[in-house]
């Protein structure tokens, strides 16, 4: 009888140890349950460094390369116009003819001026070579020699006023006939013929514009391009070649590129006082006439490359009070913030040049229920899309 209670108290004993050990066990895998649970989920980026080109985007507009306004240089009636309105018209074509009939004569006047004054030099220089001998002889006085030689001088400048005269003469004739101090486009006349125009007049008869190739003004914070030389300055900012600066261009009508690239011709040497910007000026071949003068455009302007750079979503950036910006990066499931120096946008990111690591996982959700030390459970962006893509597909099959 003993022996029977004394074996049933070991099988007691034995199950209750049983049961604590079972108990042990899942107090720690529902321990390790609760803490997986407190584990913040968040998407996560894995950055590298790159090579990363520098093109800055600025806003501006189309300039005409040559614009010439035609003004008429002598008085007179327009007798004919030589040109179609909006044509292209080629340097030194004829535009208008002003009535040259008072010209001509003025040129014979100058003309027979020029001949009546060589005249009277012929003779002055006849009298005087006549008082050659007789004045070393005493025949004729000094001073009748004196006379003969200053009327000889006086011919002299006298043939040269007649013949600067019939020059101007000439000039004024060929005034009459107005033509195209450059290649390009013509625009509309303000004058037709009969109509009676003055020398240097305030009004335009029309206007040529030279649109291939066309100029391109864009605007640049002056603050930007201290930075951008100094990038240069230290090597930084790699592959600029000052010299050969390419730029392409957004059509803000369209939001099409344009087809052809420009080449940066120069800056300006002084920043607006209003604006703060400095102006840059680029020209683009034009050879179909697409771009007029006065259009809005995007000018998109490299700069070089930017070595050892990382590519990091705009949305996982912030920033503290002073300014300063920071990430977070999921480093064996805890939270590190990092510093970094953002050197500009780059389409949805920012452009990181210091602060980050190859292969660092930059946390770009459920930025605002994390600290520095909590714990997270990271996801790749491109499997959580691949998911929700997932969850999307059944959810519409389920319907």
């Amino acid at each position: 009888m003993r022996s029977c209670l004394k074996f049933a108290g070991v099988a007691a004993l034995a199950i209750m140890v049983a049961a604590c050990s079972e108990q042990s066990d899942g107090d720690k895998q529902q321990a390790g349950a609760q803490q997986q649970s407190q584990a913040t989920p968040v998407n996560v980026v894995t950055v590298n460094a790159q090579s990363v080109g520098l093109i800055e985007e600025m806003p501006g507009r189309t300039v005409a390369f040559r614009k010439a306004d035609i003004r008429p240089q002598v008085d007179g009636i327009i007798k004919e116009r030589n040109f179609t309105e909006g044509a292209f018209v080629e340097a030194g074509q004829q535009l208008y003819m002003i009535d040259q009939d008072v010209y001509l004569a003025k040129v014979d006047a100058a003309q027979a001026e020029l001949s009546r004054q060589r005249a009277n030099l012929d003779q002055a220089v006849k009298n005087r070579k006549r008082y050659d001998p007789l004045v070393k002889s005493q025949a004729v006085s000094r001073q009748t020699y004196d006379d003969a030689v200053s009327q000889e001088a006086q011919g002299k400048a006298a043939v040269a006023s007649a013949r600067a005269e019939l020059e101007q003469a000439r000039i004024n004739l060929a005034y009459t006939t107005v033509t195209a101090p450059i290649s390009g486009q013509i625009s509309s006349s303000d004058y037709s013929e009969g109509a009676l125009v003055t020398a240097n007049q305030a009004d335009k008869l029309t206007t040529i514009t030279q649109l291939d190739p066309i100029y391109v003004d864009v605007t640049q914070a002056g603050g930007r391009l201290l930075e951008l030389k100094h990038a240069v300055k230290t090597g930084r900012v790699q592959g600029i070649d000052a010299d050969n600066i390419e730029v392409s261009l957004i059509i803000d009508a369209t939001g099409e590129e344009y087809p052809h690239k420009g080449k940066l011709e120069f800056s300006d040497v002084t920043v607006n006082e209003t604006t703060g910007t400095v102006r840059l000026r680029a020209s683009f071949p034009n050879p179909d006439g697409t771009l007029l003068p006065g259009m809005f455009v995007r000018g998109q302007v490299r700069q070089g490359r930017l070595d050892s750079a990382f590519m990091v979503p705009q949305k996982a950036v912030m920033r503290r009070p002073d300014g300063s910006a920071y990430v977070f990066v999921a480093a064996d499931g805890k939270v590190v913030s990092k510093d970094v120096e953002i050197e500009r946008s780059k389409g949805q990111d920012w452009l990181v040049s210091d602060g980050l690591s190859d292969g660092d996982q930059v946390i770009v959700s459920n930025i605002q229920k994390i600290a520095p030390d909590a714990d997270v459970a990271p996801e790749p962006v491109e499997e959580a899309n691949a998911d929700k893509a997932k969850a999307d597909t059944a959810e519409k099959a389920a319907e």
